[in-house]
């Protein structure tokens, strides 16, 4: 991992609209001294989040400990979408797992969803979450790839769709980039930092103890459990959950060393524009739902409460933020809506999100006393809400589901320490080649 990842992530976030639209509570103090609990939890993002919740509301005494802010990674900045699936997609699953338990996986994925939508209402969470999803082709053998994808859902999973092709698209999605788009009402989207912020809070109503500013540097195994030091302080506990993902290793490098290799970190970028109003903004998504092309580099959109459009994509696989990202992510934005030149762009930020090499989650144990969750690969949204449910109940009750996902087989990605990131991008490279060919 290049030693400006950190750096970067950083510096890629002091002009987040997420940042700049919400009101953030007073810092949690950093960890101090010796604690005691049954469960230490190392990432308070997302996922981080939701497993503490989840075992909090189950009684077990809870520690988390974020190196940061609560949510100021790649779970409060992300391009808000709450997607139903898995970024490998079903073919991999059933590769790997049979037909019955990748439908099995399909089902979890469903109730992934569902798990935030419930959580938006019982705890009373106001981030803007809105179900409909529009998945678009920008090219003919992209329409055909589309329509094959989502009937084979429909036939293998009674997923139910919409379909939409040339000039019909227009009543989805007001682009003339588009030439087919898919329409689904299970998915959504959502203000991502305002959700992590709800789950904080429900996570500290339920009795979790949540700290700042408090980098785990070493997880070490102790005669009882395991002992989790930061700068500060440490956590003895029974078992951890590490959910630091692609940043993890940089803040402490000796927490869970074996994981790092099948993840690797991919920047991401998203701008935000002037507020349209709401008539203009509904005329350029007058379904309100969130896009998404599919293009292995793709662009990812949706409107924003305050009506702005929110516009996501321009991926980075070298860890180095693009040069003059700003007009290319305004010519992509053009690109698909035309309409909006003249339009100032208000916000740039981006992030770093953690991907496998195959794009199926990584879920697992290193020994019996520590659980991680990792590799996401832009599912993130919905699949930490789920990844925290199902370690919760491995912890207390019942393996059954986390072992279905740690069945799942990764490989480190090839070339090792110093080849791999420069491996990837070439590979990305061609498939940027592949997305234009007609």
């Amino acid at each position: 991992m290049r030693p400006s990842l950190l750096r970067s992530d950083t510096q890629l976030n002091t002009a987040s609209y997420y940042e700049a639209s919400v009101q953030r509570p007073a810092p949690l103090p950093p960890l101090q001294g010796l604690h005691r609990a049954d469960v230490v939890v190392i990432g308070g993002g997302l996922a981080g989040l939701s497993t503490a919740l989840e075992l909090a509301e189950r009684g077990r005494r809870v520690v988390l400990l974020e190196a940061g802010r609560l949510g100021a990674s790649a779970s409060g900045r992300n391009g808000g979408q709450v997607i139903v699936g898995y970024a490998c997609g079903q073919a991999t699953l059933k590769q790997q797992l049979g037909p019955t338990l990748a439908h099995q996986l399909w089902q979890w994925s469903l109730e992934a969803v569902e798990a935030v939508e419930q959580r938006v209402q019982r705890h009373a969470i106001d981030c803007e979450w809105r179900r409909g999803y529009l998945v678009v082709a920008d090219r003919p053998r992209k329409a055909h790839q589309l329509r094959a994808e989502f009937e084979a859902l429909h036939t293998e999973l009674g997923f139910v769709t919409e379909w939409a092709e040339g000039e019909a698209v227009r009543r989805w999605v007001d682009s003339p980039r588009y030439v087919a788009a898919v329409h689904e009402r299970v998915s959504g989207h959502l203000h991502p930092l305002r959700y992590t912020l709800g789950l904080a809070r429900a996570a500290r109503q339920a009795g979790a103890q949540l700290y700042e500013h408090s980098a785990v540097r070493a997880l070490q195994r102790t005669a009882l459990g395991v002992c989790a030091r930061t700068d500060q302080g440490e956590v003895h506990a029974e078992l951890a959950v590490v959910a630091g993902n692609c940043l993890l290793p940089e803040l402490g490098p000796a927490v869970v060393p074996s994981i790092h290799a099948r993840i690797m970190p991919v920047g991401t970028y998203i701008v935000a524009t002037e507020p349209l109003g709401p008539e203009r903004a509904a005329a350029l998504i007058p379904s309100a739902a969130a896009v998404c092309d599919n293009n292995v580099v793709l662009d990812y959109f949706r409107l924003s409460a305050d009506h702005r459009l929110l516009f996501g994509g321009r991926v980075s696989y070298t860890t180095m933020t693009p040069p003059r990202l700003q007009a290319t992510m305004q010519r992509r934005l053009l690109a698909v809506f035309p309409q909006l030149r003249g339009v100032a762009l208000t916000h740039l930020w981006g992030g770093f999100v953690d991907i496998t090499a195959n794009r199926a989650p990584d879920f697992g144990r290193v020994g019996d006393r520590i659980y991680y969750l990792q590799g996401f690969s832009g599912h993130g949204v919905a699949l930490t809400g789920l990844a925290g449910r199902v370690v919760a109940e491995a912890i207390t009750a019942q393996t059954e589901r986390f072992d279905v996902y740690a069945r799942l087989r990764h490989r480190a990605f090839p070339g090792g320490p110093w080849l791999r990131t420069p491996l990837l991008a070439l590979g990305m490279a061609w498939h940027r080649l592949r997305d234009l060919l007609p």
